[in-house]
């Protein structure tokens, strides 16, 4: 074989090609220095290039503004999916070293001048009122993202500004890879079988899967060895089934502190990150770091405390019983710590109480979902309710994984509307936890390859599920079932979206909190009768779920709804509470603020040495810092959302689809080109209430 030289060809990068669909598979981690600084070269040319010949008009201005935008966003996003999917020490080292050189041309871009003027020009010309309201959007959204960028800012508070930007990438992206290493690091060997009893088959299959990865290559499911890990699907089967209460805690503990010591210690990333946004706030004159969140959001500060003191008040009690539930149910098995639960048994005994009370065992529904028929039903219902065929593609285009699956969207003329990937299952040597959805490009009407029709919009869809193993298809879990709907609802609202102006197509500017609409909407279907039993097959029998059990899982959906509502709100009022009040360097630690708010947001107060902050990647290394609440946020639009199916009669095939179609042209189809208020008002007819996502968490209180 001949030896590879690095790859300095400018000509051959694959990163630089002109490319409908990204090269996934030959994208190479020596690709990304030299591609990425290639192409930061010709962006900072054609950035000179705008700024000297910039008018106040959308031809001199916005479409080669979008130009630049998008080619980064492309090919940068190309890099980091790469760096989830297919994460290596190299494409990591790459990563890192250009990074410092990207977030210094965005806020090269962010703080022109020259490109800030001429959008305010065009906000003051006598013509503003005759622009689109997707065009005013946009306009308004560039204003104020420019001056939360810094534009307006002096000088040497410019320089600070931007020293603090860079500051915060590097420490969000360390702190990721901490949590990564961290979760990673943990690994326990099981040799005995009386450890592990519990553990459902699935569990078992991939214990023994972790442990030949391990070297361990004799390991099979039946006699071990089996390797215990932090990784979601792992760490979670251990907390529901082992009955080994010493392993159970043994991995809590270890889960709970990830990250929390030695060199992967995240406490003074924390620290620092929060100092820093702090100081941001402070330079944009604004009070805390929320505020600043918080300008670009449908919510503010107060809004966002007021209906997580709502939604807390309304869960305590519930949550309050749920834990006296399991106390007592506990008792009733004999169990010797039923007086003095703690947080390794909660899921334990929580899955107990699900399987006694409806006789429900997850592990046991697995055989009913499997991953291609619930894929068939998920189609299915959007063809139902949107009008549109999704169709398998595989083969046409480069992917990353021969697990990935590509998609066409096509609408009900048969003509493709959009592309996704899907990359279905868990590999924790390469592949982040979790699930999400992202784009690859959006629709554009400046973009279009032929001049005469937009550019399609292509999403990727990642989630981590159990793979197949030996001769049995990929089998899901009801909550992996959900997660996929859920997934699915933001990649539509990306693919099906109407909106021409590339820079509020799709998910592209709406606002944050009102971007989990979709996603939730969709989980609501997977309770929905009809829909769940077209999925609901056992893929051996091919017989449909009994009735019994879906009535059942329809009672379970409320089961501890004030426990998890409540897990969900202290997570938001924590992340609220350290970006509007907790002074870093002060009396308080985070850990004291993290103790502190939980003592009204959990009932069984965490332990004092957890340290759950230091891998809550969601507001240190995500999208959500300040902006956790608009999960719930989000789940009041989408339960009243999915109420006006109810409304219409979920039985009526006929309302079902009209309601559908509604929905398909506001929500899915205006993207960001209108305010989500006044989006959400056109497809529901009034604004948003709480009461329906109460009334779903069966936590409205008993009418007298």
């Amino acid at each position: 074989m001949a030896v590879v030289p690095v790859d300095d060809d400018i000509e051959s990068n694959p990163l630089l090609q002109d490319f409908d669909f990204p090269p996934f598979d030959v994208v190479e981690a020596k690709h990304v220095r030299p591609g990425i600084r290639a192409l930061l070269k010709k962006l900072e040319g054609d950035l000179d290039e705008l700024e000297k010949t910039v008018e106040p008009s959308w031809p001199k201005l916005v479409e080669p503004l979008e130009k630049i935008v998008d080619r980064l966003y492309v090919v940068w996003g190309v890099v980091n999916h790469l760096k989830a999917v297919k994460d290596t020490a190299d494409l990591r080292a790459a990563i890192e070293e250009v990074q410092p050189e990207i977030v210094k041309f965005q806020l090269r871009l962010g703080q022109s001048k020259p490109i800030y003027n001429a959008f305010k020009a065009i906000k003051e010309s006598p013509d503003w009122q005759l622009l689109s309201e997707a065009r005013k959007r946009i306009v308004d959204a560039q204003i104020k993202e420019a001056v939360l960028n810094g534009v307006s800012l002096e000088d040497d508070k410019r320089e600070q500004f931007n020293k603090i930007q860079q500051e915060l990438e590097r420490l969000s992206q360390k702190f990721s890879e901490n949590v990564l290493d961290a979760t990673k690091k943990f690994e326990k060997l099981i040799t005995d079988k009386n450890e592990i009893d519990g553990l459902p088959a699935t569990a078992l299959g991939l214990a023994a899967q972790s442990a030949v990865s391990k070297g361990h290559e004799n390991a099979t499911a039946e006699n071990g060895p089996w390797m215990i890990t932090l990784d979601a699907p792992s760490f979670i089967s251990v907390m529901q089934h082992a009955r080994n209460r010493a392993l159970r805690e043994e991995v809590y503990r270890a889960y709970v502190t990830r990250a929390s010591s030695g060199e992967l210690d995240n406490t003074p990333i924390i620290n620092q990150i929060l100092k820093l946004r702090l100081e941001k706030a402070k330079l944009l004159n604004y009070n805390n770091y929320a505020e600043v969140s918080m300008a670009t959001k449908m919510a503010t500060v107060d809004k966002a405390e007021e209906l997580l003191e709502k939604l807390r008040s309304a869960s305590w009690n519930a949550a309050v019983q749920d834990v006296e539930d399991l106390k007592s149910y506990s008792k009733s098995q004999g169990a010797p710590e039923a007086d003095n639960l703690s947080h390794w048994d909660m899921s334990f005994w929580s899955e107990r109480l699900r399987e006694s009370k409806y006789d429900i065992n997850e592990e046991e529904l697995r055989p009913y979902f499997s991953f291609a028929k619930v894929m068939d039903g998920l189609f299915n219902l959007a063809k139902i309710l949107f009008g549109i065929d999704i169709e398998p593609a595989d083969g046409l285009v480069p992917v990353w994984n021969k697990d990935v699956r590509f998609y066409c969207v096509k609408d009900s003329s048969g003509s493709p509307v959009a592309y996704f990937y899907f990359d279905p299952y868990s590999r924790p040597s390469e592949k982040r936890g979790g699930a999400w959805m992202g784009e690859v490009v959006s629709r554009s009407r400046i973009l279009s390859r032929n001049g005469t029709t937009s550019r399609l919009p292509i999403a990727h869809m990642v989630c981590n599920q159990t793979p197949p193993f030996g001769d049995k298809p990929s089998l899901m879990t009801f909550r992996e079932v959900e997660t996929v709907f859920h997934e699915f609802g933001h990649a539509l609202q990306h693919m099906l979206t109407k909106q021409d102006e590339g820079l509020v197509a799709g998910i592209r500017g709406i606002e944050w909190d009102a971007v989990e609409l979709p996603s939730q909407f969709m989980e609501n279907w997977c309770y929905h009768r009809d829909t769940l039993m077209s999925i609901a097959k056992h893929y051996e029998t091919g017989e449909s779920l009994p009735e019994e059990v879906y009535l059942k899982l329809l009672a379970a959906r409320t089961f501890r709804s004030g426990s998890l509502s409540l897990r969900q709100i202290k997570f938001a009022s924590l992340d609220l509470e350290l970006h509007t009040k907790y002074i870093p360097d002060g009396s308080e630690s985070v850990y004291d603020v993290d103790q502190r708010v939980s003592r009204k947001t959990q009932v069984i107060p965490p332990l004092p040495e957890d340290r759950f902050l230091c891998a809550f990647n969601h507001i240190f290394a995500g999208g959500y810092a300040a902006g956790y609440y608009s999960y719930k946020w989000a789940e009041v639009l989408s339960a009243d959302a999915f109420s006006a199916f109810e409304d219409a009669g979920l039985e009526d095939n006929k309302a079902v689809k009209e309601t559908g179609h509604k929905f398909r042209e506001t929500v899915l189809a205006l993207g960001g080109g209108k305010a989500p208020l006044e989006v959400f008002v056109e497809f529901r007819g009034r604004e948003p209430s709480p009461e329906a996502l109460l009334r779903h968490n069966g936590l409205l209180p008993a009418t007298a």
